[in-house]
């Protein structure tokens, strides 16, 4: 029986202004955490996540006993995905410790109670007070940034630095008397230092003096100052149109390179472990059972595998999961979701957490699969749930090695030598 429900859950945020723990977004991040002097333990959580659900009472508790001595934050990373891609966040909840580099923080390895945050929190406060005596751990981050880290742009290098390469470019054109400029000069700095560290250099910001370079300024069509142009290798420049302080920028920045990210990978499901922890690390997993090789040969099933990974490109910021599984590897996962040995190719979007499941009923192909995955997107969609109420047996299989399948060798039998007449009587009608 289908039910008229959504696989994608809409949940309040777990904690409150009541809270001692402080919500964090892009917003506020650099200011609260980056440009602190305090020693910060911020989880990146997905509300729709269960270990996340169990954590936040602990989470709380701990930032109440922490209160004035450490801070305690929550990024909501499903909401904020740039951030928690920023940080590397690729499961639920992960902790990081922001001490002395606000840029690099560390892996919270410890456990889950209250106690022992608490525990791993002093453990990290010593250790950033024993730098800080030593002379090692500085006395927190700057607020300003290096001017050395906004590259110097001009009529000869713009093309080589900007447009013939593979990052992400934030461009301003400014002109030396302009006191917007002037009043910009330190937060675009600031964003520049961060945004080059956060991002490896794969987002990068510049500077083109405008009065002096007057052919890019007339080439872009720049008419009043500061203007700031957005520029990816291949495509047009487009118009900035955030906000000018350094967490803005910063924010768009990392948006960006969010949007540069590499596609989540799609694996073939070999073993229990790989279904496992695809799903259980995302909001959705996305299953697709192919046709048997012999059916479709090589050509075939990579030409299925390709409509996935791009689909995969174009939903990356959602974070799914993407598995795939030939038809007959995985019996008990097919009659759980109901597909059972005919209408290959098959797709389902499966949420581990609500154990329910929607079946592709479109075309497996890229308008199909965009159909069916922006219906689940916006809550639409027909579910039913998982047969059995939980994950199927998932069977040990070996990798599909790339080639066309090949029939089984079957033993000879020669015929010739036997009289079927002899072995039945006839019937007169």
């Amino acid at each position: 029986l289908l039910l008229g429900c959504s696989l994608v859950l809409t949940v309040q945020s777990m904690y409150s202004a009541g809270d001692d723990v402080v919500e964090l977004s892009p917003s506020n991040f650099n200011r609260e955490v980056i440009q602190s002097d305090s020693l910060w333990l911020v989880e990146f959580y997905a509300p729709w996540c269960g270990h996340c659900q169990n954590l936040a009472p602990d989470w709380k508790k701990a930032a109440t006993a922490l209160k004035g001595i450490v801070k305690v934050g929550a990024v909501d990373a499903d909401q904020h995905k740039s951030l928690g891609g920023q940080y590397g966040v690729r499961g639920f909840p992960t902790i990081k410790i922001f001490g002395a580099n606000k840029h690099k923080p560390e892996e919270y390895q410890g456990g889950r109670s209250s106690q022992a945050i608490v525990d791993g929190a002093m453990n990290a406060l010593r250790s950033l007070v024993k730098d800080r005596l030593s002379g090692n751990g500085g006395g927190g981050s700057s607020s300003g940034g290096n001017t050395k880290d906004v590259v110097e742009l001009t009529d000869d290098n713009f093309d080589k630095m900007v447009l013939e390469s593979d990052d992400v470019w934030l461009v301003e054109f400014f002109a030396p008397w302009c006191g917007h400029c002037k009043n910009l000069e330190p937060e675009w700095a600031a964003a520049a230092t961060a945004v080059k560290e956060q991002t490896k250099g794969k987002v990068r910001l510049g500077a083109v003096d405008a009065t002096v370079h007057q052919g890019l300024s007339s080439r872009y069509g720049i008419r009043g100052f500061p203007t700031i142009k957005v520029f990816r290798k291949g495509e047009e420049p487009e118009d900035y149109q955030g906000g000018r302080s350094r967490g803005d920028i910063i924010e768009r920045a990392l948006d960006l390179f969010s949007d540069n990210a590499p596609p989540p990978e799609l694996l073939e499901i070999l073993n229990e472990d790989i279904l496992k922890k695809t799903c259980e690390d995302s909001q959705l997993c996305i299953i697709a059972v192919l046709p048997h090789i012999l059916d479709t040969g090589a050509a075939g099933r990579n030409g299925y595998l390709e409509v996935m990974i791009k689909m995969a490109e174009k939903y990356k910021k959602k974070m799914w999961g993407w598995l795939w599984t030939e038809a007959g590897a995985q019996m008990e996962l097919e009659a759980s979701l109901g597909i059972g040995g005919f209408g290959y190719p098959a797709m389902a979007a499966i949420n581990t957490r609500k154990m329910k499941f929607a079946l592709l009923r479109g075309s497996f192909s890229e308008t199909g699969i965009h159909e069916f995955l922006r219906e689940l997107s916006v809550g639409r969609g027909s579910t039913a749930t998982l047969g059995g109420g939980a994950m199927p047996k998932i069977h040990a299989v070996e990798a599909w090695d790339g080639k066309d399948g090949q029939l089984p060798e079957e033993d000879d039998y020669d015929l010739s030598d036997v009289d079927l007449d002899d072995d039945f009587e006839k019937d007169e009608l």
